[in-house]
This record gives C-alpha cells, sequence and structure tokens, in this order.
C-alpha cells in the first residue's frame, strides 16, 4: 500500500507547495493593483516597479518577502525570515535596508509606518510607494522620470533605473488579464531562497527621515 500511495501524496504536496508559493508571489500584483486603485498611479507603473525591485526567476514575478540590505539582497522563503533578518540588522545599528514588494527604504522611510511589520505588508507598502511616486509625478512631469527619482536623484543611477523601467514596462503591457488574480490558499507562505537583484535606495538623499526605532546606525 505504501508503494501505491507514494506518488499521489507527493504530488499533492507539490501542488500545494506550488499552489501557495503562486499565491503569495502574486501579493505584491495584487496590492499594486489596490495602490493603484487608490491612489491614481497608473496600474502599469505600479506592475513594472515591484517587478525591476524584487523580480525573480525566468517570470520576473515580484516577491513581497525581498529584502536588500546596502545591495546585497535576498528573497526569503517567509515573511517571518525576512523580518528576522531586518530585526537583526537594525538591533545592531543597520538601517540602510530595502523592504517588501516594492523595496521601501528603511533608513529614509520608516517614519512613515507605524511598525516594521507594517513596511512588510503588501498592501500598505504598495500604498506607500504610490503615494510617493505620486509627489515624483508632480515634481518631474512623466511617469518614467517619476520612477527614475523613485531609485535615485542621481542622474546616472536614475537614467539606468529608466532605461529597465522601459523594459520592464513593455512586457507588463502584455501580461495576461488574470494574471493578478489572488489564489485562495492558506497556510504558510512558501519561496525559494535566493540573491536578488539590488533594489532601490529609496531618495537616500532625504536624510531628515528617521527610522522609527531609535538604534545607532553603523552603515
Amino acid at each position: 500500500m505504501n508503494g501505491i500511495w507514494a506518488k499521489p501524496v507527493v504530488f499533492g504536496l507539490l501542488a500545494s507547495v506550488t499552489l501557495a508559493t503562486a499565491s503569495y508571489a502574486s501579493l505584491c500584483d495584487v496590492a499594486a493593483q489596490r495602490a493603484s486603485a487608490e491612489t491614481g498611479v497608473p496600474l502599469d507603473v505600479m506592475l513594472t516597479i515591484t517587478r525591476l525591485e524584487t523580480g525573480r526567476g525566468n517570470t520576473g514575478d515580484p516577491w513581497p518577502w525581498t529584502v536588500n540590505h546596502a545591495g546585497d539582497g535576498s528573497w526569503f522563503q517567509t515573511e517571518d525570515d525576512a523580518r528576522s533578518y531586518v530585526f537583526s540588522k537594525v538591533k545592531n545599528g543597520v538601517s540602510n535596508i530595502d523592504i517588501g514588494c516594492f523595496q521601501i527604504n528603511y533608513r529614509w522611510h520608516a517614519d512613515g509606518f507605524r511598525s516594521l511589520d507594517d513596511m512588510f505588508n503588501p498592501d500598505l507598502n504598495a500604498l506607500y510607494a504610490g503615494r510617493f511616486l505620486t509627489q515624483l509625478y508632480r515634481e518631474f512631469g512623466t511617469w518614467t522620470e517619476a520612477a527614475g527619482a523613485y531609485h535615485s536623484r542621481t542622474p546616472v543611477h536614475a537614467e539606468r533605473y529608466k532605461a529597465k523601467f522601459q523594459d520592464i514596462l513593455t512586457r507588463v503591457a502584455e501580461l495576461e488579464p488574470g494574471h493578478m488574480t489572488l489564489p485562495q490558499t492558506g497556510g504558510s507562505p512558501w519561496g525559494h531562497g535566493g540573491t536578488a537583484r539590488p533594489g532601490s535606495l529609496f531618495l537616500s538623499d532625504m536624510a531628515k527621515a528617521q527610522p522609527f526605532i531609535a538604534l545607532p546606525r553603523t552603515n
């Protein structure tokens, strides 16, 4: 009997893991959709930036438990893993950390959230990004320029980011209509550990912003 039931059980577990992974991978897209509706930022802009910041694998789908510390990025398997990593860094005085679907930088923007948990929340992360992009659009006049400033106000860095933005924007336009539908699953988030591309230092020249946990900074 063990031989008869082994394969169905294994396949069932793999299917559950795959479905859960797909569910959590789509959290950023769903959050982008909600933030777009609330802030007026075009949906394709939101979808492009979350992919540019946290996209992984052949499809480049965004991953919500992405953390980047000073250019050293990782996709964590679960939210708890990512949050524990950030807490450990913050306790040691590190604040140059990008968090979540839109890689909001802790050093410069933590004061825009009530807690670290809120920074990891896909909806709140996306809503903050949407509101900030709206400010940048009013300042710079186009969404492409706003995207560049979202990453950096240093021209050379902004130009590279804008080039990547335009490339991904074209691919986002080809997404299937049902791409952002969030599968209904339970259980814990699943994913694949790995190294992420460097994320944004979210307007790192905004030096007056303070972190919400007052700790000495080492870098």
